[in-house]
C-alpha cells in the first residue's frame, strides 16, 4: 500500500542531499508545498515555502500541517568546529526538528543517519548518530524511517580534502560499504516516502542504492 505525501516539511534543503531532494520534491506533481526553512535563501517556487534564519529559531514560528517530514540535517566534526557544537546539530537539532514536525501533524518522518550508528560505539561521530536514533525511536512516530548511507559522493560547495581523496575508492568496496550519490540518496528518501511501513525501519546504504536506481 502507498500514500501520497502531500505536504512536506524539509530541514536541511541547502546541503549536499537536501538539495537534491528539494528539487525533486519540487518537481513531484503529488506534492501540493515545501516548507523549507534554511539559513540562506533557496530559488523561489511556486510550492516552496522559505522562512530564512537559523533553524532553531525558526522551528518555533512554523505553521501549518504537514503530512511528511525529511531531516537532512548533518554536519562534521571539522565544519561544527568541536565535539559539543556537533553534537548540537547532528542530535541535538534533529531532535527538535522532529518535535516540531510532529507537532505539526506529520505522521512519517525520514532521518538521514550515518552508517555504523551505534550508542555503543567507540568513534564519536557513530555514537552521536546512534544516540540521535534511540532518541528518535523514543518518540514513538507512527512511521520512522532511519537511513544509513555510507559515504556521500557528490559536488559540496565547501571543500572536504578527506572526502575527495577517499570518493574514489568508496565506489570499490563491497555492499553496504560502497559509496553513494546524494542524488541516489534523494531518489531512495523519495520512494520510502511513499510507502506506508507503520512503526520504525532501518535502511542500509546497499538497500538505498538498490531502491535509488
Amino acid at each position: 500500500m502507498y500514500l501520497t505525501p502531500q505536504r512536506i516539511l524539509l530541514a536541511g534543503a541547502t546541503g549536499l542531499t537536501g538539495e537534491h531532494l528539494l528539487d525533486r520534491l519540487l518537481n513531484e506533481p503529488t506534492v501540493e508545498c515545501v516548507l523549507a526553512p534554511s539559513r540562506k535563501p533557496l530559488a523561489e517556487h511556486p510550492n516552496l515555502l522559505n522562512p530564512v534564519g537559523p533553524l532553531e529559531q525558526l522551528l518555533p514560528q512554523l505553521s501549518g500541517n504537514f503530512d511528511t517530514a525529511f531531516c537532512c540535517l548533518g554536519s562534521t566534526l571539522k565544519e561544527a568546529g568541536s565535539q559539543e557544537a556537533f553534537r548540537a546539530v547532528d542530535h541535538d537539532l534533529v531532535l527538535q526538528f522532529a518535535r516540531r514536525a510532529r507537532e505539526l501533524g506529520v505522521r512519517h518522518l525520514l532521518v538521514i543517519s550515518s552508517l555504523g550508528a551505534s550508542s555503543d560505539s567507540s568513534i564519536f561521530y557513530c555514537r552521536v548518530k546512534g544516540e540521535m536514533e534511540d532518541a528518535l525511536r523514543a518518540q514513538n512516530w507512527p512511521q520512522l524511517t532511519i537511513v544509513r548511507p555510507s559515504q556521500l559522493l557528490g559536488t559540496r560547495m565547501e571543500v572536504r580534502p578527506v572526502e575527495r581523496l577517499t570518493a574514489p575508492l568508496s565506489y570499490l568496496l563491497p555492499g553496504k560499504y560502497r559509496g553513494i550519490s546524494a542524488c541516489t540518496l534523494a531518489r531512495a528518501l523519495w520512494r520510502l516516502a511513499l510507502e506506508d511501513d507503520k512503526g520504525t525501519r532501518v535502511i542500509e546504504s546497499d538497500d538505498l542504492r538498490r531502491l535509488g536506481k
